[in-house]
């Protein structure tokens, strides 16, 4: 029958009594002490004999011994040990026929009162005494022992009326001392039941050591109750020896009975939780074998029915690994002890406590044989392994080597798992192979071979095994410097390990990038390089491997470390490059800075950087109907991301050459892409974005298609960038109306400065094979401009332009057809129709130089269109009448004339031919000041169109820093850019910070302009540090090719000052008042800074037509013209004085 607890009791009530500070209670001779090693039904010497007495015994007699006996325990509450029997205790004995010579015990009394009680058939007589032994002190340890030695003995016949009188002290004397509150300032005034909760543990041990075959019915009860008292109690040094006692007792009386194993207990779980808590509390240090009794027990519990859930197991093992652990390293455990009287060995003690543990794991592993049950047992070791404290490390490890050598000589696994937690275990130990301590560096070397011979074994490889041995005795005679034997170990594990255990051995390696040691650092990054150079990683295991990668990425700290894993990087790319490719697309949005270094390391080598960008052109061409895009996977878009990596690839020192050598499919690929987010509907408003404010906001994806574009001529062809850029081209690449006049004009400057015809050919020309309409579009429109290009016919035979062309007539789209028709029919393709324009040109130009032109405007339009159909034919000499024509046309009082006369210049300059190219040099250079001043033309649109003129005469003339020349006339703003482009003008020398040939000069009027001059050079300076929030622009100011140190010279403009001078004092008299003021600023700048030169070159003619000047503007009712007389008469004196002399 099995009793049930009382409703009285409740778990959580405590103990108020306080407890003896003496250890002795853990040492002293209890029945557990010996531990599991001693029978728990051993019996003294003379129990036999005395057994045979009681039963002679009648009941009667039995009644009067048991009160004997109860009156001489009740009058001594204290008993002597090893007391040789008294002449009371012998007249006690008489009637037993008892004589002993040897001292008794402690508890001899309690044991024959036991015994006595045992064969006792009244039950009533059992109940009375029973309670008796109850209501005795519970203050000695001894009364603890013996009351619940003869409860115990008791019990084995007595079970229920032993039960009933332990639930009775239970609901009434325990209950008392629980409720006495812990902080309670009144002591108990009844103490000797301070610890009854203690003695009643003891009694259920004892009660479970005698209770014999019904051990079983009644142990669920027995440790319901052991649970109750230990939790319902105060702990204290009493409480947990008693504890530990009782489970000894009940694990020795549970061992005994084979028919235990097939037993399913319920409680075993709640009573291992009782000695984890009173592990917990042990304090850190050594001086008792508490720890190990207790890692002992478990051990035992662990092994009956049904086996421990794997989080009971958990607990188990953090709690045992934290106690011993964290212990003081082994060199301060002795002095970490408190003052005692006698020393223990504390060596010996910990010793014994680790053994425990091992033997613990080993129980463990030895009730589920597998490779997952082992790994499950390593995981709690996992933290300890990667400890910052080197004693910590040590134990973990060594606690690793044995459970791994125990297995692999003792153990056969069951089955063939594969747990993939496996290589992460395996990665750990991997990271201790340089740790600073040598044992921990020999185990976790030993541990990963260990760890291998397991996996040899499971899969019956000899060969594998054989290799594995060699490899150990290898690693035993090797340099502890060498790193061969960490490589070679490696290669085993890469052929050993499977796809996902290798994986994690990966993302193990990878977490320890960031660690604050150099050593741990290098160490995995090595192994990581290592791993991947063996090309064992899989193409499905990329994905993993990088995304680990780029969690890490940013807070590696050493260099060294970023260094090899880029390296890493590039031979993972080099082995998958389309998974690589995919994967880091994949991360995040191509404009965060953290996957930059990523992109740059599958630049290492020039054939992985060209593999990525050939699949990224690939990517950029996966572009699904709009039908079949929702809105929101628009930003999931393939493409897109291709795009958006494109753009930032653009500015990328690594992949520079790269870019350069895939110049046509990027920009074939771009403008077809361009075309396509315009079928999407996902433009966004040019007002949107503006180039020169700082925005930290990602562009969309039109502006980053437009901008890429951009980038790539600003970084592989910067003139025709400017081309655009000046007549406002890009702007016309923003919208899908003007897509196509945007593309004509951006393959019309191509053509003009022959940027990469030849391969831009050959791409657009497979575009046109393409089955997609933009593909064909982008395509023609490239071809037909290209079709004015003077390089074109060096590449192909015009026959083979004519079958391109006419693969166009067939196409469904109008546009392909018209554009296909026009390119058939350019002069290229029919030479003759040269002499015939040359014709019309003559005709036009009888009108166009006549006295009174109609429809100037017009006419230069047809003159524009005639010269950019001649191409590289030309005008010849034409142009030069056509050039010093349309200079007078430079100050037309209306605004369209002067604009388009300005236009057309520029187109001039580049119609004569090589014969006639130093004329129109010649021309450029007259034509330089009057352009000048037209940058301060009132008309915007004038404006713009002089910037690309004269651009194009700094490009005519090789002007050194004629880029710089185009950021200033593209962007500058102010006095800075204006005093700029006066330096290009006057010097083309290097920007301000080297030393200039004017600086020598050392006049009066220069001194005191000296300051100026810096000023404006510093302005310079920082012009061109912009920010890279500008867009491209930033990207351009950095351009290497510009670099202002430079010493070499091209056609330098030195010693024309005065030429410039003349030609500017003549605005000196315009009616146009911007110009006028222009030309003041223009000539004021060169008094100031020149003056030395002007002297030395000005003429006395010169300086008379100067003074003419001067003296108009005396008299001029503008107030700032005679400001500016007033302000250089004076030089104007003194310049006469050395012109003079």
């Amino acid at each position: 029958m099995e009793a049930t607890p009382s409703e009285g009791f409740c778990p959580h009530w405590r103990s108020s009594c306080l407890s003896p500070t003496g250890e002795e209670e853990l040492n002293a001779g209890h029945p557990g002490g010996a531990l599991l090693s001693k029978s728990p039904r051993d019996r003294p010497l003379w129990e036999e004999a005395l057994v045979s007495n009681i039963r002679a015994m009648s009941a009667l007699q039995k009644s009067l011994v048991l009160e004997t006996i109860q009156h001489h325990i009740q009058e001594r509450t204290q008993l002597i040990a090893k007391e040789a029997p008294s002449a009371g205790i012998q007249e006690l004995l008489a009637p037993l026929n008892l004589e002993l010579k040897q001292p008794l015990e402690k508890t001899f009394l309690f044991h024959l009162y036991g015994l006595i009680l045992r064969e006792c058939n009244c039950v009533d007589l059992v109940r009375r005494h029973l309670a008796s032994l109850l209501e005795l002190s519970h203050q000695s340890s001894s009364q603890r022992e013996g009351i619940a030695m003869a409860v115990g003995i008791a019990s084995s016949t007595h079970m229920q009326e032993a039960w009933a009188m332990l639930e009775h002290v239970g609901r009434t004397r325990f209950l008392r001392t629980v409720f006495m509150s812990p902080d309670s300032q009144q002591p108990d005034p009844d103490t000797r039941w301070t610890w009854v909760g203690s003695t009643s543990l003891l009694c259920y041990g004892q009660m479970a050591a005698h209770a014999g075959e019904q051990i079983l019915p009644w142990v669920d009860n027995i440790v319901s109750r052991m649970v109750y008292y230990f939790s319902c109690s105060r702990y204290d040094n009493i409480l947990k020896t008693s504890f530990l006692s009782a489970t000894i007792m009940l694990l020795k009386a549970l061992r005994q009975k084979n028919r235990a194993q097939s037993y399913k207990f319920t409680q075993i779980p709640e009573l291992i939780q009782c000695l984890l808590s009173s592990l917990q509390k042990e304090p850190n240090f050594l001086a008792t074998l508490f720890r190990q009794k207790i890692i002992l027990v478990i051990a035992g519990l662990s092994n009956l029915r049904p086996s421990l859930k794997p989080m009971v197991k958990s607990r188990i093992l953090q709690t045992c690994l934290q106690s011993l652990y964290t212990l003081p390293p082994t060199e301060t455990l002795r002095s970490c002890l408190p003052p005692m009287d006698a020393v223990p060995d504390v060596m010996a003690l910990y010793q014994k406590s680790m053994q425990a543990l091992d033997l613990l794991l080993q129980s463990l592993i030895s009730e589920n044989k597998s490779m997952d049950e082992m790994c499950f047992l390593l995981q709690h070791v996992e933290p300890w392994l990667e400890s910052d404290r080197s004693h910590e490390r040590q134990r973990a490890v060594q606690t690793v080597f044995l459970l791994l050598t125990y297995v692999v000589d003792n153990v056969g696994l069951a089955e063939v798992a594969t747990p993939s937690v496996l290589g992460h275990q395996i990665g750990l130990l991997a990271l201790l192979w340089r740790d600073m301590d040598p044992v921990t560096q020999s185990h976790s070397r030993q541990c990963t071979y260990l760890f291998l011979q397991l996996l040899t074994q499971q899969k019956g490889s000899m060969s594998e095994f054989m290799y594995l041995n060699k490899m150990k005795n290898l690693e035993a005679s090797a340099s502890r410097k060498s790193e061969i034997k960490f490589y070679n170990l490696v290669k085993v594990l890469n052929r050993n390990l499977t796809v996902a255990q290798h994986t994690q051995l990966v993302l193990t390696l990878l977490g320890r990038l960031c660690s604050h040691s150099r050593l741990n650092c290098d160490l995995a990054s090595q192994l990581l390089l290592k791993v991947i150079e063996e090309q064992s990683v899989r193409p499905e295991q990329v994905a993993e491997i990088l995304h680990g990668l780029f969690r890490e990425l940013p807070s590696i700290t050493f260099k060294s470390t970023l260094q090899t894993m880029m390296k890493a990087v590039s031979v993972l790319g080099t082995q998958h490059t389309q998974e690589t490719v995919e994967v880091i697309l994949s991360l995040c949005h191509p404009s965060e800075r953290q996957v930059m270094p990523l992109w740059k390391a599958l630049a290492s080598s020039t054939q992985l950087a060209r593999k990525v960008l050939t699949m990224l052109y690939m990517k950029l061409k996966l572009r699904p109907p709009k039908e079949l895009i929702r809105f929101t996977q628009q930003a999931e878009l393939i493409s897109l991301l291709a795009l958006g990596t494109i753009y930032e690839l653009l500015y990328t020192r690594e992949f520079k050459a790269t870019v350069r050598w895939a110049f046509a499919g990027v920009l074939v690929g771009l403008l077809t892409q361009l075309h396509y987010l315009f079928e999407l509907d996902v433009a966004e408003s040019s007002s949107d974005y503006q180039e020169e404010v700082l925005d930290v906001k990602p562009l969309g994806p039109c502006r980053t298609c437009l901008e890429a574009l951009k980038g790539l001529f600003w970084t592989n062809c910067w003139e025709v960038f400017a081309f655009l850029k000046l007549l406002r081209g890009w702007e016309l690449l923003e919208h899908m109306k003007t897509y196509t006049e945007g593309v004509t004009l951006l393959a019309r400057a191509m053509a003009h400065y022959d940027c990469e015809i030849k391969a831009v050919w050959g791409q657009a020309v497979i575009s046109l094979k393409s089955s997609e309409e933009r593909d064909n579009v982008v395509a023609i429109l490239l071809i037909a401009e290209f079709l004015n290009s003077q390089e074109l016919p060096q590449y192909m035979s015009r026959r083979t332009m004519d079958n391109f062309l006419s693969l166009g007539l067939n196409n469904p789209n109008q546009l392909v057809r018209a554009m296909s028709l026009k390119g058939l029919s350019s002069i290229l393709m029919h030479p003759k129709k040269v002499m015939l324009l040359r014709n019309r040109l003559a005709g036009l130009l009888d009108g166009f130089l006549g006295p009174e032109p109609k429809d100037l405007v017009g006419l230069m339009e047809i003159l524009g269109d005639i010269l950019r159909h001649l191409g590289s034919h030309g005008v010849g000499a034409t142009s030069l009448r056509i050039a010093q024509h349309l200079l007078l046309l430079f100050d037309d009082e209306e605004a369209a004339v002067r604009g388009r006369a300005i236009l057309l210049y520029g187109d001039v300059l580049h119609s004569g031919g090589n014969k006639y190219r130093q004329a129109l040099k010649s021309h450029a250079f007259q034509a330089l000041v009057p352009l000048l001043l037209h940058l301060g033309d009132s008309c915007p649109a004038v404006v713009m169109k002089t910037k690309l003129t004269f651009l194009r005469c700094a490009v005519l003339l090789k002007w050194e820093f004629r880029k710089e020349l185009f950021g200033k006339l593209a962007w500058g703003r102010g006095l800075g850019a204006e005093n700029n482009i006066f330096i290009y003008v006057t010097q083309d020398q290097p920007p301000p910070g080297s030393p200039g040939v004017w600086a020598e000069k050392g006049t009066r009027a220069q001194s005191a302009s000296r300051g100026a001059q810096s000023s404006a050079q510093g302005r310079k300076a920082v012009v061109f540090l912009r920010s890279r929030a500008e867009g491209h622009i930033p990207r351009m100011g950095c351009d290497k090719k510009a670099n202002p140190s430079t010493s070499r010279r091209v056609e330098s403009n030195f010693g024309n000052f005065h030429q410039f001078f003349m030609q500017a004092l003549v605005y000196l008299r315009s009616p146009n008042r911007r110009l006028k003021q222009m030309a003041m600023k223009f000539v004021g700048a060169l008094l100031q800074d020149y003056f030395t030169d002007l002297c030395f070159y000005l003429s006395k003619d010169d300086v008379r037509i100067l003074k003419k000047h001067l003296e108009t503007l005396k008299q001029d009712p503008d107030s700032m013209s005679r400001k500016f007389y007033n302000s250089f008469v004076e030089d104007l004196r003194e310049l006469s004085q050395f012109v003079t002399q």
